[in-house]
């Protein structure tokens, strides 16, 4: 078939949920990607932050080839030595809590509100039952984890969403802590907002709310679904802003493409999801385990956190180069190979003329590209990347 056959497939038989490219890729190598007619890409998006390790990684596609020989699912009612291995790296790799594996970071998320909402009620506070969350914020689109998501365009004919939320100005120490009352039993929080544009928190904003969290016997729950795992340079970007969550919840590249999210909680909190009050038929998948095995290795070898707080400075520094010979780019944002550029009008014709010249890029919030490649990607595709970059921007904004 041809690329027009598959996207007038897609297009026949698919819903029309997704604004999609005019591309069909079939092929990845690294931080290159390949279309149906032999074009070549570079690809910093990642599948929006999940090919950690790029794509087609030798050592995951060995790994998965062999899981799948052996054994592909049995149920969460048996042990499983892959699954058993996965929690114990994941684990130490993390907050050192308790592991409960998923599919995805909304069903991580909609299992974290649960977890809080039940571990209040453990402790004799049925009545506590509120989670605060923060303007802009991004947890997922079931309906807890788009009642938690403080984007009001994105619940536009979905109402009425779950009650039980509270919304406070993303960064704003004072709002959180007028809006964290006896009702509360959690805040969830990302330590970046990355659907929202790579949004920052204000020095010391996370470190405060952890302190007022834990003032009030309130949980502090941390969504690292897209800053995780080595994204910013650390494995939880929480690590960065000095602060250790309650309650992690963690999926995009954990497998580095396939199905797996996870949450991780402190031992006493994840003790209130006893036998039968939660569970994941595909949850800890041993292919998928297999997989995220791998990912956790990479992540845990010598040096490859600090490459990648190298080659995000790198980046962002040629980033910052680009934006001062120009008048348009109104501010580079970021932390490790999570890192935006936000512009004077909109980007998604940017990110069009990328794509053309063969690099896949992100337009988000309106007026803001973002770039998540591959952790693995190399200091020449990050200079390749900014050329690009340079060419597509619009001609009038030239200083």
């Amino acid at each position: 078939m041809t690329s027009s056959d598959i996207i007038a497939m897609t297009g026949k038989y698919q819903m029309g949920n997704y604004t999609r490219h005019p591309v069909v890729f079939v092929r990845g190598e690294g931080t290159r990607l390949f279309d149906a007619d032999g074009r070549e890409y570079l690809d910093f998006l990642g599948g929006i932050a999940v090919a950690l390790l790029g794509h087609a990684h030798p050592g995951v596609s060995q790994a998965v080839s062999l899981q799948v020989k052996n054994l592909v699912h049995v149920s969460n009612l048996f042990h499983v030595p892959v699954q058993a291995e996965l929690g114990r790296l994941v684990s130490q790799s993390t907050t050192g809590g308790k592991v409960f594996f998923c599919n995805s970071g909304t069903e991580a998320n909609e299992a974290a509100i649960k977890l809080a909402r039940k571990w209040s009620v453990d402790r004799g506070r049925e009545r506590a039952h509120e989670i605060v969350v923060a303007e802009g914020s991004f947890h997922g689109r079931t309906y807890g984890g788009l009642s938690a998501t403080a984007q009001p365009k994105l619940h536009k004919g979905f109402e009425p969403l779950l009650p039980g939320f509270r919304t406070v100005p993303f960064g704003d120490a004072e709002a959180l802590d007028a809006a964290l009352t006896d009702g509360t039993c959690a805040f969830l929080i990302e330590p970046i907002q990355g659907e929202s544009g790579v949004r920052m928190p204000p020095p010391g904003y996370l470190a405060e709310a952890e302190r007022l969290c834990r003032a009030r016997g309130i949980l502090l729950m941390a969504d690292e679904i897209q800053t995780g795992l080595g994204r910013t340079g650390s494995f939880l970007a929480s690590e960065r802003f000095g602060v250790t969550p309650d309650v992690v919840t963690l999926a995009k590249g954990m497998a580095n493409g396939l199905p797996l999210g996870a949450v991780v909680a402190a031992e006493e909190v994840a003790a209130s999801l006893g036998p039968g009050t939660h569970g994941s038929t595909f949850g800890g998948n041993p292919v998928c385990c297999a997989a995220a095995r791998v990912v956790f290795e990479a992540l845990r070898s010598p040096g490859f956190l600090d490459g990648v707080r190298l080659k995000g400075d790198l980046f962002a520094e040629g980033l910052r180069e680009v934006a001062g010979r120009r008048q348009d780019i109104r501010e580079v944002r970021g932390m490790g190979l999570m890192l935006a550029i936000e512009m004077d009008g909109e980007t998604r014709e940017i990110a069009d003329r990328c794509l053309a010249r063969g690099l896949v890029v992100n337009s988000t919030a309106g007026n803001v590209l973002r770039f998540l490649p591959p952790l693995t990607v190399s200091e020449g595709e990050i200079q390749q990347c900014l050329l690009i970059l340079e060419e597509s921007l619009p001609q009038g904004g030239r200083k």
